[in-house]
C-alpha cells in the first residue's frame, strides 16, 4: 500500500496538517467526522470540493489536525492542503485542481485596528453637542 502524503493548508489564522492515503472516503478533523465537527452544509462541500473536483470521493481517506482561527477558516484550510496532498500523490490531478482554484492560498488577512478608530476603519459615532 501506498504511504500517506502529508501536507498544510492555512486561511487566515487557521493551520490545517492533512494526511492523506488510500482508502474508503473517511475524513477525520481532530478525531470527528467531517460532517459532525463542520455542521453547516456549505463548509462540508468545501471539505469534499478537491475529491469531487476529480471524482474520487471514495477513494482516500483523510486524517486532518485543525487549529486556529474560526470554523469557515479551518474548513478552507483543510481543502488547501487536502488539494495539495492529492497533487502529490497523482501529478495528472493537478491541472483539473487548479483550474477550480484550489490551489491557491487565500491571501486575505483581517486588517489591523487603527488608532482613533473603533474598528479597523469604523470611526466613533460623531457628536455634534
Amino acid at each position: 500500500m501506498e504511504k500517506q502524503k502529508n501536507t498544510i493548508g492555512r486561511r487566515k489564522e487557521a493551520v490545517a496538517r492533512v494526511y492523506v492515503s488510500k482508502g474508503t472516503g473517511t475524513i477525520l478533523v481532530n478525531d470527528k467526522d467531517y460532517k459532525t465537527y463542520f455542521a453547516l452544509i456549505y463548509l462540508q462541500n468545501q471539505v469534499e470540493a478537491p475529491f469531487k473536483t476529480i471524482d474520487a470521493l471514495d477513494k482516500f481517506d483523510v486524517k486532518v489536525n485543525a487549529q486556529g482561527g474560526g470554523i469557515k477558516g479551518q474548513a478552507e484550510a483543510v481543502k488547501l492542503g487536502i488539494a495539495r496532498a492529492l497533487c502529490e500523490i497523482n501529478p495528472e490531478f493537478r491541472p483539473a485542481l487548479k483550474a477550480a482554484g484550489l490551489l491557491k492560498r487565500d491571501p486575505r488577512q483581517v486588517e489591523r485596528k487603527k488608532p482613533g478608530k473603533a474598528k479597523a476603519r469604523r470611526s466613533f459615532q460623531f457628536s455634534k453637542r
